[in-house]
Order: C-alpha cells, then sequence, then structure tokens
C-alpha cells in the first residue's frame, strides 16, 4: 500500500467511526508506525480534510455536512447504464467514479462527477461520440459507483431503488471486499 492509498484508508476509517481513533490503533490497522500516521493526518490536513486530534484519538469534523459515501457493486446492461445514473442522481447522489475488479489487470478506476441528468447526458454523448466503450464492457457488465449524498438516508434510498431495478451485485470470492 501506497502514501496515497494509506492515506485514503485512514479518511475512511475516520468517517466510519463512531468516536476518536487513536494514532496506535491506525498505526497497528496500516502496518505503519505511528509517526507515519502523525505525518499522514497532517498531508490529509493540508489538503482541506478537517480531522481533529484529541488525547482520546483522531476524529473528522461531520458538522460540516460532510458527504457521506457507498461503494455499490452493479450490473445490467449498456441500454440500462443512462437509467442506473438517473436512479441515483433524481434521488440525490453524486456519481463519483466508475470502476471494475478484473481478475487480471485489478482494479480499473475513472472519476465521473455525475450530479444531474444533464451531466448522465453529457457523459453518454461523449461515450457515443468516441470509439470508447463503458468501462463495465470490460466485465461483462459487472462495475462499481462510489455514491455520495449528503445524508446515509439518501444512500439507501438510492440502493433500495437500485435493488428494485435489479441493478445489485453481490460480491464473489475474488473480488476484495474493501474498496
Amino acid at each position: 500500500m501506497n502514501g496515497d492509498e494509506r492515506r485514503a484508508k485512514i479518511v475512511k476509517i475516520l468517517k466510519s467511526a463512531v468516536g476518536p481513533i487513536s494514532g496506535t490503533d491506525l498505526a497497528k490497522e496500516l502496518g505503519v508506525s505511528r509517526q507515519i500516521v502523525v505525518g499522514d493526518i497532517a498531508l490529509i490536513r493540508a489538503n482541506g480534510t478537517d480531522i481533529f486530534s484529541t488525547n482520546r484519538g483522531y476524529y473528522l469534523n461531520k458538522s460540516k455536512n460532510q458527504p457521506v459515501s457507498k461503494v455499490l457493486k452493479c450490473y445490467h446492461t449498456v441500454e440500462q447504464a443512462e437509467d442506473e445514473m438517473n436512479t441515483i442522481v433524481d434521488l440525490g447522489g453524486k456519481i463519483d467514479d466508475v470502476f471494475v475488479y478484473h481478475k487480471v489487470y485489478g482494479v480499473i478506476k475513472a472519476d465521473m462527477n455525475i450530479k444531474s441528468r444533464y451531466d448522465v447526458k453529457q457523459y453518454l454523448d461523449a461515450i457515443k461520440s468516441g470509439k470508447s466503450k463503458l468501462l463495465m464492457s470490460i466485465t461483462s457488465g459487472y462495475h462499481y459507483h462510489t455514491i455520495s449524498a449528503e445524508s446515509v438516508e439518501i444512500l439507501e434510498r438510492i440502493k433500495e431503488a437500485m435493488s428494485e431495478k435489479g441493478y445489485l451485485a453481490p460480491l464473489t470470492d475474488y473480488e476484495p471486499v474493501d474498496f
């Protein structure tokens, strides 16, 4: 795991934490020294993430209405891609990225930043106008989206709607569970 991946993991751990997490606990979880964690926290802060330090550990400042996010494993046809993306944005979600987990190549990821029907149309028009295909095409329709929203409730509504439409897929044995 390189430094960028480790710092992303620290933010993910802090986002999901109920209370402060000590530097020692983070170091154990990541397999590095506490001093590395302290340096990583400084870099994360320098990049604009609001992290508080207390005598009990680190925690994120969640009072600024920071968005929450969730990774969904999806499966559908190319023709259903527009409906899938519109479902997400219509319910208040933002599609941060798309990625596939390929058995040979590993994770292949692309940022999307789609938050409206207009963005969906622009994205699909760009795909149609070029010689490129949707990333999901290399894994027979299976792909993942990181979805962000203003609340966990919005994410749950998106997940429920995606499930009702048959767009969610279960993880398989070879896939990493923690993205």
